[in-house]
């Protein structure tokens, strides 16, 4: 972690993981490195020999074969290749997706059916089963795995076993829950599962598809045939070769899991104690260990990120991914949340680096900002 990141409270690893020194040496190595990897001169069988080390360990971050990982840009390309490649007549979506999945299905062109969520932002199965009966067949189901604002993890083996029933297939947007808990394709029994490079701190610009041995997946990129022609255009080679040093690292990690869900739990338990006007979201579901959305109702989300940085912190309201805006989150209306709860929410996000340190220091900064609002209030 450079100096700077060392100076700030950084607690937005869902937003974008801060990248592993291990994965600077790696891409500064691949870029000396000047071949084609379609070259089949000396330079260029290099080249492509970095490549299939990656897919092999990226594939591995996902339990699968080299052979089903596609390279591309990062997640939002993989989901869109996905969406409009996997030769659907209709989708079924849930209603907390990332923006990415939402805005791929609504240009489809195809009937789009959602799925709601509980209260715990939990996808509700009786109407996804609903769903399939009346999609125009064949359908594919998009759910992701974990949730990136409130980090909800979902049953997407549940999600795929009902699938099949219905002769659909199944796409898990599992950037998020990369890294954070084992993941297996075949296991979960989905056709397709997408990958980021950047939330587990690999360069921002690459992504992965991982796909099964048989689900079809039409290129959104046409071109000279590279990645098996799933993915057509000269491969990033040195984003690639970060991706999957992050990919090791993230797997060498998974053990320290409890570890993360203790100082999220702590930060939780001191902030509910100063104060039950906090409302702690999908707090009795199943999370990703590293996430906490919280609401300080009064205080927009907006207000609260600009006073945690102001004090040196990082944290988001909402998606990061919205070309910096900050918007009222649709996964918390879709959790039935009212507008003065669902805009006054702030999402963190630990990772790696974090401390007990850090942790020290948002709770004080959030305690200031509660108590002082509340005075004026």
């Amino acid at each position: 972690m450079s100096g700077a990141m060392k100076s700030m409270v950084y607690l937005d690893y869902n937003a974008t993981a801060p990248i592993r020194s291990a994965v600077i040496d790696a891409v500064a190595g691949a870029m000396a490195v000047y071949g084609n990897p379609s070259s089949v001169h000396d330079a260029g069988r290099k080249a492509r020999a970095m490549v299939e080390q990656a897919r092999a360990q990226v594939a591995a971050l996902a339990g699968s074969r080299a052979r089903d990982v596609t390279f591309c840009s990062g997640g939002t390309e993989a989901s869109n290749t996905v969406i409009r490649g996997a030769g659907a007549a209709s989708l079924i979506i849930s209603a907390i997706e990332h923006d990415c999945v939402r805005a791929a299905a609504a240009a489809s062109g195809l009937p789009v059916l959602e799925v709601p969520v509980d209260g715990d932002g939990v996808v509700d199965m009786t109407m996804l089963e609903h769903h399939l009966k009346d999609a125009p067949k064949p359908a594919l189901v998009s759910v992701m795995y974990a949730n990136n604002e409130m980090g909800a993890i979902q049953p997407i083996a549940d999600v795929a076993a009902l699938a099949r029933e219905h002769g659909a297939r199944v796409h898990t947007d599992a950037v998020q829950a990369a890294g954070k808990i084992m993941i297996d394709r075949a296991a979960l029994g989905v056709d397709y599962l997408t990958l980021s490079a950047h939330k587990i701190g690999g360069p921002q610009g690459v992504g992965a598809i991982i796909s099964a041995p048989t689900a079809p997946l039409q290129a959104l990129i046409a071109g000279g045939g590279q990645e098996l022609s799933r993915r057509s255009g000269t491969e990033n080679v040195a984003g690639i070769v970060g991706f999957g040093v992050a990919a090791l690292e993230a797997m060498a990690e998974l053990g320290k899991g409890a570890e993360l869900a203790a100082m999220r739990d702590r930060l939780e338990s001191e902030i509910k104690s100063h104060t039950n006007a906090a409302q702690i979201v999908a707090e009795r579901v199943p999370r990703l260990n590293n996430t906490s959305c919280i609401a300080m109702p009064g205080v927009k989300g907006e207000t609260q990120v600009m006073h945690f940085d102001l004090n040196g912190i990082c944290v988001s309201s909402g998606s990061a991914c919205s070309s910096g805006k900050v918007k009222v989150s649709h996964v918390l209306d879709a959790m039935g949340y009212e507008a003065g709860v669902a805009d006054a929410s702030v999402r963190i996000s630990l990772g790696y680096g974090t401390t007990d340190s850090d942790i020290d220091k948002f709770i004080s900064a959030w305690k200031t900002l509660y108590d002082r609002t509340a005075v004026q209030g």
